[in-house]
């Protein structure tokens, strides 16, 4: 992947002068200790997803600070993905499509990782440290280990209860990971309890708050923005006009595809969720809960976003889910229909892309995560960044961003009247939403701003490197 390097020294104006200055005293120290090495970064997509956004951003930030970067993308079979995808969903503690994890699987397994790892290693030298990225990944390890490189793999999802499930993803990946020399979880209930603690890290996600994701739009360039998306009508609409990662001018022009029956209404509370097409982020409960529990109680809207189902080459269940939701939607009563918008957007351009989705959580009343089962939950940082309170499930990463007063966790995620009870009490306090914005603000900066996690990454670094 082709990173440009991004201007570390406007994080200094956020985070404050001692925080800048403790992040570049780490990065000399690094640059020290790497010498003339290179930091590898390997996942399985360029687009879709919190790892890559993440990844676009560290990657960029380190070469600022001096390191050589890089970001690969791994390449694979649909058979391989299939395989993967059900992994992901059992390290979560969910059967996934409930397909086996036995020879035949391992053999297309292996055969990625030895294919992949292969092709890394004629770009990587001694001495150069590669970051494996999820399962997908996890297969290279063995093979990069022979190239005499520093192997540490990252872990961003898992579940704080293990179950059947989650132990046979761990029987199939734990074999692959008897070479790598340190291990990144982001939480401490994630962490299998055979790997030995000294070797493992707790690196939290972060968010780039100067991206076209989450970049400061004005009231006007939201509504042109979702104007050109062709999900809202504006009489005069301003230019919707963003700025790009490289800094130029951007300019939203594709049109997302909409299933609904008319445009947002500009005076009604709306209520947003923005994740994949992935069951366990829930999609079809929060249109249920929404239309079953909040529909009547309330004017407001609700619009699910995804992405297209083909810019993302790692998760085979996209279109299926979407297609389950679009039938869901078909069979609701018309006036349900008429308050529920599922909004699929193009991935042609990441940045436009980005800015769509920064328009619409902008434009929100609340934002939604109802997931099953999470990893991190970027989504709900990016909104809190946006000042808006969240009402979220209490599972995995969620736990530790929604803090007291930032928003609402639901304690049982399937319990949709509970859910449609806290969206029409929040929508009829609107002095605790605007309390609950500034919380949820000041908390991201406090715990998800990129410098926290550079820093963290340095000292697993300093670590693995030298050990």
């Amino acid at each position: 992947m082709d990173v440009p390097s991004l201007d570390i020294a406007r994080l200094g104006s956020l985070i404050g002068p001692e925080r800048y200055n403790r992040l570049i005293t780490a990065a000399a120290g690094t640059r020290a200790n790497l010498q003339r090495n290179t930091v590898w970064n390997v996942n399985s997509t360029a687009v879709g997803g919190g790892v890559a956004e993440m990844l676009r951003v560290l990657v960029g930030y380190a070469i600022a600070l001096g390191l050589s970067a890089r970001w690969l993308v791994i390449s694979g079979e649909p058979e391989f993905f299939a395989i993967t995808k059900r992994l992901h969903n059992r390290l979560h503690g969910a059967p996934g499509d409930d397909g086996p994890l036995g020879s035949a699987e391992m053999s297309w397994y292996e055969a990625a990782g030895e294919a992949n790892g292969t092709t890394l290693m004629s770009r990587v030298r001694a001495g150069d440290v590669v970051l494996l990225h999820d399962p997908q990944t996890a297969g290279m390890a063995g093979v990069l280990k022979r190239a005499g490189v520093t192997v540490v793999w990252r872990c961003h999802i898992g579940a704080d209860v293990t179950n059947s499930w989650t132990e046979e993803a761990w029987k199939f990946l734990r074999p692959h990971l008897a070479d790598c020399d340190g291990f990144v979880f982001t939480r401490h209930p994630y962490v299998p309890n055979w790997i030995p603690a000294e070797r493992v890290a707790i690196i939290p996600p972060s968010i780039d708050p100067y991206s076209p994701k989450n970049q400061d739009l004005t009231d006007e360039a939201c509504a042109g923005i979702l104007h050109a998306m062709g999900i809202a009508e504006s009489p005069r609409p301003a230019p919707p006009s963003f700025t790009r990662r490289d800094g130029s001018s951007g300019t939203v022009t594709r049109r997302a595809t909409v299933v609904s029956e008319g445009p947002l209404d500009p005076q009604e509370p709306l209520i947003v969720q923005v994740s994949r097409w992935d069951r366990l982020k829930d999609m079809s409960g929060v249109m249920s809960g929404f239309a079953d529990f909040v529909t009547g109680r309330s004017g407001a809207q609700l619009a699910l976003v995804g992405p297209a189902v083909t810019g993302v080459a790692d998760d085979p269940e996209g279109d299926d889910v979407r297609r389950e939701c679009v039938e869901l939607w078909g069979g609701l009563s018309p006036a349900q229909r008429r308050r529920i918008r599922l909004i699929t957007l193009p991935m042609e351009d990441i940045d436009e892309n980005a800015a769509m989705v920064n328009a619409l959580q902008r434009r929100a009343t609340v934002v939604v995560q109802k997931s099953l089962a999470e990893g991190f939950g970027l989504t709900v940082a990016e909104a809190m960044w946006k000042a808006k309170a969240v009402v979220a499930s209490s599972v995995g990463g969620i736990v530790d961003q929604v803090a007291p007063g930032a928003g609402v966790l639901l304690e049982d995620p399937r319990d949709l009247g509970a859910f449609g009870d806290a969206l029409v009490d929040l929508l009829g306090r609107p002095e605790l939403l605007s309390q609950m914005g500034k919380s949820a603000r000041s908390h991201v900066v406090a715990h998800f701003m990129g410098d926290e996690h550079l820093l963290r990454y340095s000292e697993l670094i300093e670590r693995v490197h030298r050990g």
